[in-house]
């Protein structure tokens, strides 16, 4: 089985144009991305999907100095442009990551990968019920539940958000849930706003600008210097049902 983590990336935020190819500590948001993706147990490729928007030309470029593949599809149909890359990319199921979680964890990655094998799952993730910071987002769904999701969701933010046609219909698929052992939803490690990206940026000053991290050096990290955590408390995360458009 095949499985390929699809970053979706594109220019074209409301809050924080740009966001993607923001510099954490040298780097982009994207290659932090990328290159925590990599070191994930059990995915065998990661594939930038952006738009084919012009702008995002450059997302396309920084994949390619990464020496990573860029897949570029409908800017609105996020949901399309992913199942039109696994198709291309020959995936029996892939992970979605996005682009703003700088701080995405490779073990939690790779827990959720492992659930998703262990229970024959078509849809696996630790956001259905969430005890995860918000930032470390995992979804894994096979090439047939995505395949069916494509031909049927028709709401615009199912389409958007590519999985809550999943989730929102548990009599169709089999759905694995994956839950840490404490609730740490209370913490905001996703860039969306300014203030987003000062914490991540000072997340990555305190860990010395490194890639090699885990989610509970974060954890530490906010538990000595508690000030970083109010940082972006006050950003509203969007909901599901709002579209960007």
């Amino acid at each position: 089985m095949k499985i390929a983590a699809l970053i979706q990336a594109r220019l074209g935020s409301t809050r924080l144009p740009g966001k993607v190819l923001k510099d954490i500590g040298g780097r982009t948001m994207l290659a932090r991305v990328v290159r925590r993706a990599q070191r994930a147990a059990g995915i065998d490729e990661v594939v930038v999907v952006t738009t084919t928007q012009p702008a995002d030309s450059a997302v396309a470029e920084e994949s390619a100095r990464l020496g990573v593949s860029c897949f570029r599809g409908n800017e609105l149909d996020v949901l399309d442009r992913y199942y039109q890359a696994a198709k291309q990319f020959k995936a029996d199921a892939v992970v979605r990551i996005t682009s703003d979680c700088p701080l995405i964890d490779p073990g939690v990655v790779g827990s959720v990968v492992s659930i998703f094998h262990n229970e024959a799952a078509d849809y696996a993730s630790n956001v259905i019920e969430r005890s995860y910071p918000r930032g470390l987002d995992t979804e894994v769904v096979s090439m047939e539940a995505l395949e069916l999701a494509w031909r049927e969701a028709q709401q615009p933010y199912q389409r958007e958000h590519v999985t809550p046609y999943f989730y929102e219909n548990p009599v169709l698929f089999r759905l694995a849930s994956v839950k840490g052992d404490v609730d740490y939803s209370r913490y905001r490690w996703t860039v969306d706003a300014p203030e987003d990206l000062e914490f991540v940026r000072a997340v990555y000053a305190r860990l010395e600008d490194r890639d090699n991290f885990e989610w509970t050096d974060v954890l530490q990290i906010l538990n000595d210097q508690q000030v970083l955590a109010i940082m972006n408390a006050g950003v509203r995360q969007k909901s599901v049902h709002e579209t960007a458009h």
